[in-house]
């Protein structure tokens, strides 16, 4: 199948606004994993300096655990910093490893989700096409999630494959078991020296309650929601302004489910270089051309998800 279809920037901004808007900055992109970090330092403290803050906390700490996922995604299109080492190394072990991913195996991976976006060879196809859903399945899936049996399924399968467990016959083991090695050793690097940290501190407790703890719930549902909201129920799988979505987020929406402009996916897959710090500029600039009236746009996660699990539940058999 042929790749997706794409937009040339000049066929929609003028040569001046595309220089502006796809303009990067190291400074923004570094900054942002460092103030990503800042907070869920800031939320650490906090919860330990008054315990009852820990309910708050945790999704908070769970959303900028996301957020470092958003920043492995930019690095793995150059969009922390123009240099390529500190590009890699801030996207990879400062973003990445933390929270099981790894920038080299992620990067071709999400290269291949843009080349094909939507087609049969999208390698995220099988996150969205499944939707929609019913209700009753929704809710199981986000039950699942906040209890944390996602998490472990999915880090059981990580571990197990760097083990080279539960490779199926037939495929390239050597390889399979490469790639989560390359996620699960700094994955295990990168936590403990948390711990470490943590410890050193006087406070071991909090790496568990503070930072494994909203990795294995409120990030997981989370991240799930980032998931239909992008690219579940779309309109048109072929049209390059409404195979992804982006959503308008309320400032609580940006707080505790979509940080660093990632809800503006939309104008990510129409200009795949722009730099996400740009994202929200760039849809304001289409936006008084009249071009957002032809992009797939909605108000709120609570109406993605409400379309998401728009499928009727199955009439018992009587």
């Amino acid at each position: 199948m042929p790749a997706a279809k794409r937009i040339r920037p000049l066929d929609l901004f003028s040569r001046e606004e595309w220089e502006h808007v796809s303009r990067r900055s190291d400074l923004m992109g570094l900054g942002m994993v460092v103030h990503c970090w800042a907070v869920i330092g800031l939320a650490i403290a906090a919860a330990i300096w008054q315990p009852w803050l820990i309910i708050l906390a945790i999704p908070i700490i769970g959303a900028r655990q996301l957020g470092l996922a958003v920043l492995m995604h930019e690095a793995a299109h150059g969009g922390l910093s123009r240099n390529l080492a500190l590009n890699n190394f801030f996207g990879h072990w400062l973003s990445g490893a933390p929270i099981g991913g790894s920038l080299k195996a992620y990067r071709p991976y999400h290269l291949q989700h843009h080349k094909y976006a939507q087609q049969e060879e999208d390698p995220d196809l099988v996150l969205s096409a499944p939707f929609p859903i019913t209700k009753t399945s929704l809710r199981r899936k986000i039950i699942r999630d906040l209890t944390g049996q996602t998490f472990y399924k999915q880090r059981l399968n990580q571990f197990s494959n760097a083990l080279g467990l539960k490779i199926r016959s037939g495929t390239n083991i050597a390889n399979r078991m490469q790639a989560a090695r390359e996620a699960v050793v700094p994955h295990l690097i990168t936590n403990g020296i948390l711990f470490a940290i943590l410890t050193l501190l006087g406070h071991w407790w909090a790496f568990f309650v503070l930072w494994l703890l909203p990795m294995a719930t409120w990030n997981m549902m989370i991240t799930r929601l980032r998931n239909i909201a992008e690219h579940a129920v779309v309109p048109d799988h072929n049209d390059p302004m409404r195979h992804a979505r982006t959503t308008y987020a309320s400032l609580l929406e940006r707080i505790f489910i979509a940080p660093y402009w990632v809800n503006y996916h939309c104008e990510h897959h129409m200009f795949m270089h722009l730099p996400f710090y740009r994202l929200a500029e760039a849809h304001r600039l289409l936006e008084k051309k009249g071009i957002t009236e032809r992009m797939e746009v909605q108000h709120g996660y609570w109406g993605v998800l409400s379309a998401a699990a728009g499928k009727p539940e199955p009439v018992p058999a009587t």
